[in-house]
């Protein structure tokens, strides 16, 4: 049976409704003078063949990063400014991009002026010239901040000096950060659920509250005159391209899945509650934040992100609470990470703003979740009196992880632990430290700990289940599938890492390609995703016992996997070992889901042979259903 959101999304596209949108039409516009496109029902748009999208000239950021705007109109009275960011192989939590990303912006040209989003800082130049060529900024009236994140609120300020007498709208902590982002005096409007804002012409503006995607403050803002939903990070994608919607899904799905993971799903249950309050709304194309505009799949990639949130939650086997200070030092991006690391293990999170949170809420929230991560407050205010709360909350068997957040004025770490320890609070971890701005290493560091966190609450249930739902027989059947032995050790920036591996095979002939299968809650996973590159180091025949101890200890977060191990650096910079049969570069293109691994097919682009007679280490189970 659909769910009631996705026959909402269904009814919105109806052919009565929607004549057009029911097949691609090409960019530009014009409004269709149609008798029931003037009905009280709330739509989008249609659009027709009227203007090409207008590109600036392409600009070098950082020497060798292209950047560039683009501006198209995308329904009556509403134009995009996009900044198109081509290079950019880096974002937020340090994943790794393959196709650059962009930030959208949007005006809405009603009797009152209108702005949603700005854009990314290094678009300065860039997206001022393309919002005076458009309108006069000493006319906007508004600028909608659906949420704070720098990529999408760092050029407020500066708009702000085109219009001083604009009000800010946003929600009451989205407004609280800009204070001090601004820092100076602005108007401002701070909105609730369901509040709206009439901009004349028909567009009124309704504001959901949608927090903790992915940002403590986030609201999506609909136009109810043009059935237009304005999301900001939810349902984007990192995908620079010319294209303005989302005309081929199936170049685009593995990277709106890809963006899933890695910033919606740790927020699974957030998404799940959005998507209720927005289930009575109407709507046909959904202006994101990054990448093209959803208005061909609208229904299906809703759809998903409803089936993905509730896959989640059923899988989930526990929760972790993760407070962290919202606008402080880098509290909110570490934990993200943190959170990451913790949902490949089936744990669910709950993020809570010490900033923000209700103290009383903040009890119950912490007293029925399996553990605490704790990122450090500032010494003072508002989160640290929170922290306060817990010495009294927290109970002697959860698991406390705390971390350092890089803002200045942390909290010590060891004061706090010493605190909670004599309060007979169990913390199986050490502190996390921050001692530089964070690196691909800090946040590979902190995923690793939610994951060690993860398995640590999880690793008994998971092993109980996986012997509980396959019968003994075919278990010991499966287990007689033999495979070789290797070590599988990957680079990505200042991050390395190493798994020991059995599930490995020739795929293809020509390329020369071969699959691993990586489960989910692998450290390294992360550092393989499509792009990436690896080494797939063979273990030889009777000399293998010493690499594969090494490589099947539990190692610290953040611990160097190869201290004490001879290697040297393949072409792709990964680690070759020394005492490896033969070894082979890879690239991955191409990664299968299943239920608790990753069928990672890679290409083979170079490789050798150490000792030509010798033969890889053959690997034997008895049982088929764990290891």
């Amino acid at each position: 049976m659909a769910s009631s959101f996705a026959l909402g999304i269904r009814h919105s596209l109806s052919a009565s409704s929607f004549p057009v949108l029911r097949h691609k039409a090409p960019q530009g516009w014009k409004r269709l003078e149609a008798d029931h496109l003037k009905t009280k029902e709330v739509r989008a748009v249609a659009v027709s063949v009227d203007n090409a999208p207008k590109l600036s000239q392409v600009v070098k950021w950082q020497e060798n990063k292209r950047i560039q705007t683009q501006i198209l109109p995308i329904a009556a009275d509403i134009t995009t400014i996009r900044s198109l960011d081509w290079d950019r192989d880096r974002f937020d939590i340090e994943f790794g991009l393959q196709n650059g990303t962009t930030y959208n912006s949007f005006i809405i040209n009603g009797e009152k002026l209108a702005v949603i989003e700005t854009s990314h800082e290094k678009f300065r130049d860039l997206y001022l010239a393309a919002i005076q060529e458009e309108i006069d900024p000493n006319n906007i009236e508004y600028i909608i901040a659906n949420h704070t994140e720098p990529d999408h609120s760092a050029l407020i300020p500066d708009l702000l000096q085109l219009a001083p007498n604009a009000t800010v709208v946003g929600s009451k902590v989205c407004i609280q950060f800009l204070q001090n982002l601004v820092l100076q005096p602005f108007k401002s409007k701070i909105v609730k659920g369901g509040d709206t804002l009439d901009l004349g012409k028909g567009h009124v503006l309704e504001f959901v509250m949608a927090p903790n995607l992915h940002w403590p403050d986030t609201m999506f803002t609909l136009d109810r005159g043009t059935g237009i939903i304005f999301t900001c990070d939810a349902f984007g994608m990192h995908y620079c391209t010319e294209t303005v919607y989302d005309e081929d899904l199936e170049k685009l799905e593995p990277h709106f899945r890809f963006y899933y993971d890695c910033l919606m799903l740790p927020n699974s249950r957030s998404v799940l509650t959005a998507l209720k309050r927005v289930s009575n709304m109407e709507f046909g194309i959904i202006a994101v934040g990054h990448g093209p505009l959803l208005r061909y799949n609208v229904e299906e990639l809703v759809h998903r992100y409803e089936t993905w949130s509730k896959q989640a939650q059923e899988k989930q086997l526990t929760s972790v609470a993760v407070l962290y200070v919202s606008d402080y030092g880098y509290s909110d991006r570490l934990s993200q990470a943190v959170a990451r690391g913790l949902t490949k293990t089936n744990t669910g999170v709950e993020m809570i703003d010490l900033n923000s949170t209700d103290l009383q809420e903040l009890m119950e929230d912490v007293g029925k979740s399996g553990a605490v991560v704790i990122m450090a407050p500032p010494s003072s205010g508002p989160a640290n009196m929170a922290v306060s709360t817990l010495y009294a909350s927290m109970k002697g068997k959860q698991p406390l992880l705390i971390a350092e957040s890089y803002g200045g004025d942390d909290e010590p770490v060891d004061t706090m632990l010493a605190r909670f320890v004599g309060l007979g609070i169990n913390s199986p971890f050490p502190p996390l430290r921050v001692k530089e701005s964070p690196t691909e290493a800090t946040y590979q560091e902190f995923e690793e700990a939610g994951t060690d966190l993860g398995q640590l609450l999880t690793q008994k249930k998971v092993i109980e289940a996986k012997k509980a739902n396959m019968p003994n027989d075919i278990a010991r059947a499966i287990g007689r599938i033999s495979g070789g032995l290797y070590v599988v050790t990957a680079t990505k920036g200042s991050s390395r890492g190493a798994m020991v591996a059995s599930w490995v095979s020739q795929a293809s002939f020509k390329p020369l390609g071969i699959t691993i299968a990586v489960a989910k809650d692998r450290a390294i996973e992360s550092l393989m995703q499509v792009g990436d590159t690896f080494v797939l180091n063979c273990l030889e025949e009777g000399n293998f016992a010493p690499l594969m101890k090494h490589f099947l200890k539990r190692f610290p977060p953040g611990a160097d996997r190869f201290e004490g191990v001879e290697w040297t650096p393949a072409g792709n910079g990964s680690p070759i070992l020394s005492a490896a049969l033969a070894y082979m570069e890879c690239t991955v293109k191409s990664r299968l889901e299943t239920s608790d691994h990753w069928i990672t097919y890679a290409e083979v682009v170079d490789g050798n042979v150490a000792k030509p007679d010798g033969r890889t280490a053959a690997h034997h189970r008895k049982i088929g259903n764990y290891y």
